[in-house]
């Protein structure tokens, strides 16, 4: 979860009580419950594409790949070979969701508010999101 209170840690009780029947327990802007606080129209376009894009290519049923509120079951981090991760960014959000659907574990999203942050700056660059954009079509290829 991010550090700056974007993501609220009063959602954490349930979120953890969440991942003794899941494997995968991700904080989910894009779901009936959910959304952002403070975003500019611009910034919710482009995460709403992204993620579109990222579920329509990948063809998986995750609605915020790129969400950063996850919880893994130590189980899943042990049977994705992390060494095979080069990606950063929105791409290593995607990459980590995407390995996990593939070996079949179990996937849910909960209900969260994510509110912008009051201070400091975001990491978000031309960079990070071009690697996003070819990156779901690298793992796509890599698992066919």
């Amino acid at each position: 979860m991010d550090a700056d209170f974007s993501h609220s840690p009063d959602y954490l009780p349930d979120f953890l009580k969440k991942l003794t029947d899941f494997d995968l327990v991700i904080g989910s802007r894009y779901i009936r419950g959910g959304g952002v606080r403070n975003w500019p129209v611009q910034r919710k376009l482009i995460s709403r594409l992204g993620n579109f894009y990222a579920k329509m290519i990948l063809q998986y049923p995750v609605n915020d790949s790129t969400s950063g509120f996850m919880g893994f079951r130590r189980k899943v981090l042990e049977n994705i070979n992390l060494d095979e991760i080069k990606s950063e960014g929105y791409g290593f959000l995607i990459e980590m969701k995407y390995r996990t659907y593939k070996l079949s574990y179990k996937i849910f999203e909960y209900p969260i508010f994510f509110t912008d942050r009051t201070l400091g700056k975001s990491k978000i660059s031309k960079n990070i999101i071009w690697e996003a954009i070819f990156l779901v079509w690298k793992l796509r290829k890599k698992t066919r």
